[in-house]
C-alpha cells in the first residue's frame, strides 16, 4: 500500500495529488526506517482514499531529499495541495504518527 516514489514521479505522485500525501524519506541502511515499513503499511490501508502514503529512497533520489531538506531518517513530511504542512524525524509508534497527521491536517483546514 504504501507507493514508492522518486525523483521523477514526485511532483506528480506528492505535489499533484488531490489528497493529503504523507512521505516517508528513508533508506534500505536504516533500520529505523525499516522498523518503520510496517506501520506505514498499516496507515496506509487504514486511511486509503483520504491519505496517500508514498516512501522515497534518498541513496538514489538526492534531488529531492536536498530540495526539501531531508538531513536525517527517517523524516516524514506531510503534503496538502501541494505544500509541505508539517515534519517529523526519527521512528515513532502509530499512534505518534496518526497524531501528527492529524494534528496537522486539521491546523490547515
Amino acid at each position: 500500500m504504501v507507493k514508492p516514489v522518486d525523483d521523477r514521479s514526485f511532483d506528480i505522485d506528492v505535489l499533484g495529488a488531490d489528497i493529503p500525501v504523507l512521505v516517508e524519506f528513508g533508506a534500505s541502511w536504516c533500520p529505523p526506517c525499516r522498523m518503520l515499513v510496517q506501520i506505514l503499511e498499516e496507515i496506509a490501508a487504514e486511511r486509503a482514499g483520504s491519505l496517500l502514503v508514498v516512501s522515497i529512497d534518498v541513496d538514489a533520489n538526492a534531488a529531492t531529499q536536498a530540495r526539501f531538506g531531508v538531513m536525517s531518517l527517517p523524516t516524514m513530511l506531510l503534503f496538502k495541495a501541494g505544500e509541505p504542512l508539517r515534519q517529523a524525524v526519527g521512528l515513532m509508534p502509530k499512534g505518534r504518527l496518526l497524531q501528527f497527521v492529524d494534528e496537522a491536517l486539521a491546523t490547515a483546514a
